[in-house]
Formats: structure tokens, C-alpha cells, sequence
């Protein structure tokens, strides 16, 4: 697996044909949806047991780790089916629940021309196949959807706005399935690994920490992505018993998150984290002395950068995205543009910035809300020199403040793959 770059959407569906087509009967493909612009979400499916696991890729569409890392292990429960049979499951893979967004975020990987970018270092292409690819790289054809319009947090009932066809099929799939765990597969820009459960697993803290130390791979030792939740242990966070069933992110979306709505069925669900760069600091436990200067210095610098972002796209005059693409990557700009104070006051409202570890991790986060703000601004209005200056300047500031190291496709996929793995054993 070493060198293997991230597939393409229509990479990743026609390996997932030629695996089945290879082994008839060990692996089965089907469509269980289509998407807001018809898309089909399709399941591959292994083993005939009659209990079932469920694997989530691609809820964000900036985040293709999941989709190999699916490959991956469905290739190999066809080549030893032993482990799948001796649990009595069949082991499900949503490879893409969102195939429309992954159809743009997937640009950095191909270009607009549909070839990959010469000189960008892909893992495994031709000369440059030992070469890293760059966050400059990564931003310069960066998407991820406003927060409404990603699939794996449809509205709450109260909400006029319609479900997505995604939201339902996977819904769909979880009712049908009822499966014993959920795996969500998610990756981060920059810093480290973390884990999310619905419910305590015994033993999952202490296999997940194994893990990343065998792989290298730094955890964050207090993520703040889930604030309202229990850390178990570093990287390790566990849904309260007294946690409400709905998210509410900074744009002040309401949404009941899919990996909680499983839980009517009793199923235990775990979002895996796989960084892309990494930042060992973010792991670093040793205290700080004054944390909430901290907080400051990280609210500044988010602030200070939407107020400069802003007013870059001011100077260039009233300019309006025309096209489907440019209208959705504006919308999803303008939204982390208008975050920053609800962050800031999140920050504020929370004990942060208590470890070493949880400090680097806000400063990653001041600087990368922005910079992805940045970058889809960027796409929106046609490559503005100036907003493609501030996207290359502020993707090199990420990089070296933090010192970010690639890291290999194997090495991410082989931490989902063993965490998916370890929890499976404890849980089935």
C-alpha cells in the first residue's frame, strides 16, 4: 500500500468494480441512493453474515482518506474471508456519501483538466512519486460545502429546509442494516489523530493509543472538535449518556448528526480521525500558565485574518459567482467568513488551551478556518491575484509554524483500518 495516492471519485468506483467483478461472490456492489445531482451512493459489501458493520466514507467532501481506506479493507476480507466469517458479520462500505462535493474537492488530485497537476508530488505519480504533496497545493483547488449541505448532519425536524437525498439513503442504510458499530472515516488538514464513540468500548483507549504509536502518528491530546464530550484519554473522546441528540455548529446550524441517530438501534459509533499533515505538537500534555491567553492570541489571529480576507474581496470590486461550482464555493466562503465571532465565543465559553497539545490545535484551527475561507473565495471569483497570494502565503505560514510532515496514504488508511479492526474485535 506504500505510495498509493488518493483515488479519484471515478477511480475509487471503477477499483471498486474490478475488485467484485475479480472475486465473484465475496464482494457485492449496489446503489443504495443518488445524490442531490443524481449521483449513485453505492455499498460494497463483504462477507454473508447475518449481523452487519457499516463504514461511512467521504461525508466530507474534502476528506478522501475514507474511500481507499474502504478499498483497502474490502480487498482484503476478499483475499481472507476467515475474518470476516469468524464474527458472523457481513461488513458494509459507503464509499462516497457525498459524490457531488467530492467531484470538486477532488480537483486537487486532477485539475480542472482532469489530469493530475504536474509537480504537486501525488504519492505513486511518475517522477514525483517520493515527493510530498503541499498544503499550497491542497488549498489552491480546495472545497468543503457549507455546513447545511453535508449529508452526514441533515437538519432536525424543525428546520423547513428538505433532507438530502444523501441524509435519507444513509438513514435508509442505517435502518435497514441496524448494524452493530458505525465507522465514520474523516480526515484533518493539519495536526492529529483522534477518536469519537458513542458509548465506551472497553479497551478501545488503550488499542487506539497502540496504534498510533506503531504508525507515528501524533494524537491530539484534547480534540476540541467534540468540547461537550468525555476525554476518556488523550485522542479519545466518549459521548456523555447525558449528551442532547443534535449538533449545532458555529454558523448556527441545527443538525442531528447520523452517527447519533443510529443509536436507537443500538449501535456504537466511531468517527476516526486521520491527519494528512501532521503536527506533533498537538500532542504535547505538559500544562500551559495561562490559558486563557492563549485563547486570545488564537481568537485574534482568526479574526484578524477574516477581517484581512475580507477586506482583499472588498478591493477587487462587486464581482458575483455565475456558475453552479463558483455559486456553491462562494457559499461555503462566505459562511466561514461570518463564523468567526461563534467560534470565538465557543472558545471562550469552553476550558481550552490547558495543554501544550490543545493550544497548538487552536492555533492550527485560527489559521485554517480562514485559509479554507480563503482558498474557495479564491474559486469563487475567478483566481483573483490578490486572494491567490493570501492563499499561498497563509497555506506556507501553516506549514512551517507547525512544522507539518505528510503523512504517507498507507500509514492513514493502516490507522483507520486497525482502529476499524481493534473495535470490531471488542464490539462483536
Amino acid at each position: 500500500m506504500r505510495g498509493t495516492p488518493y483515488p479519484t471519485l471515478g477511480e475509487l468506483l471503477r477499483r471498486a468494480r474490478a475488485t467484485v467483478a475479480a472475486r465473484p461472490g465475496a464482494l457485492r456492489l449496489r446503489a443504495v441512493g443518488t445524490s442531490r445531482a443524481g449521483r449513485p451512493l453505492w455499498l460494497l459489501s463483504a462477507g454473508h453474515g447475518p449481523r452487519h458493520i457499516l463504514t461511512v466514507a467521504g461525508a466530507h467532501a474534502n476528506e478522501p482518506v475514507g474511500g481507499v481506506t474502504s478499498l483497502f479493507l474490502a480487498e482484503r476480507f476478499a483475499r481472507e474471508p476467515a475474518l470476516l466469517q469468524e464474527s458472523g458479520c457481513t461488513w458494509n462500505f459507503l464509499l462516497c456519501l457525498d459524490p457531488d462535493g467530492a467531484s470538486l474537492a477532488g480537483r486537487w488530485l486532477t485539475g480542472r483538466s482532469g489530469e493530475r497537476p504536474p509537480g504537486e508530488g501525488l504519492p505513486g505519480e511518475g517522477p514525483a512519486a517520493e515527493a510530498s504533496p503541499t498544503l499550497r497545493g491542497y488549498y489552491r483547488r480546495f472545497y468543503r460545502p457549507a455546513f447545511a449541505a453535508q449529508p452526514e448532519f441533515p437538519p432536525v425536524a424543525s428546520d423547513p429546509r428538505p433532507v438530502m437525498p444523501e441524509s435519507e439513503a444513509l438513514v435508509r442504510l442505517i435502518d435497514e442494516l441496524r448494524p452493530v458499530v458505525q465507522f465514520s472515516l474523516h480526515g484533518v488538514e493539519v495536526g492529529g489523530s483522534f477518536l469519537q464513540l458513542t458509548r465506551a468500548v472497553p479497551g478501545a483507549a488503550v488499542a487506539y493509543r497502540r496504534i498510533a504509536a506503531d504508525l507515528g502518528i501524533p494524537l491530539e491530546h484534547r480534540p476540541f472538535d467534540g468540547m461537550g464530550w468525555l476525554a476518556e484519554s488523550p485522542g479519545v473522546l466518549v459521548l456523555p449518556d447525558s449528551s442532547p441528540t443534535e449538533e449545532r455548529d458555529p454558523s448556527g446550524f441545527t443538525s442531528q448528526a447520523t452517527w447519533l441517530y443510529a443509536m436507537r438501534h443500538g449501535t456504537v459509533s466511531a468517527v476516526v480521525e486521520a491527519p494528512f499533515w501532521s503536527v506533533a505538537g498537538v500532542s504535547d500534555p505538559r500544562p500551559v500558565a495561562e490559558p486563557r491567553r492563549e485563547v486570545a492570541e488564537a481568537s485574534e489571529i482568526l479574526l484578524g485574518r477574516a477581517k484581512q480576507l475580507e477586506a482583499v474581496v472588498g478591493e477587487l470590486g462587486p464581482r458575483s459567482p455565475e456558475t453552479p461550482e463558483e455559486i456553491a464555493h462562494f457559499t461555503a466562503a462566505r459562511e466561514l467568513m461570518d463564523i468567526g465571532p461563534g467560534v470565538v465565543d465557543t472558545w471562550n465559553s469552553a476550558e481550552l488551551a490547558t495543554t501544550v497539545g490543545n493550544s497548538v490545535s487552536l492555533g492550527v484551527a485560527a489559521r485554517r478556518i480562514p485559509l479554507r475561507a480563503a482558498a474557495m473565495m479564491r474559486q469563487a471569483l475567478g483566481g483573483a491575484p490578490a486572494l491567490d497570494t493570501l492563499v499561498e502565503t497563509w497555506a506556507r505560514e501553516l506549514a512551517s509554524t507547525f512544522d507539518a510532515r505528510w503523512v504517507p496514504v498507507a500509514d492513514q488508511t493502516e490507522l483507520q483500518i486497525r482502529t476499524m479492526l481493534a473495535l470490531a474485535r471488542a464490539l462483536v
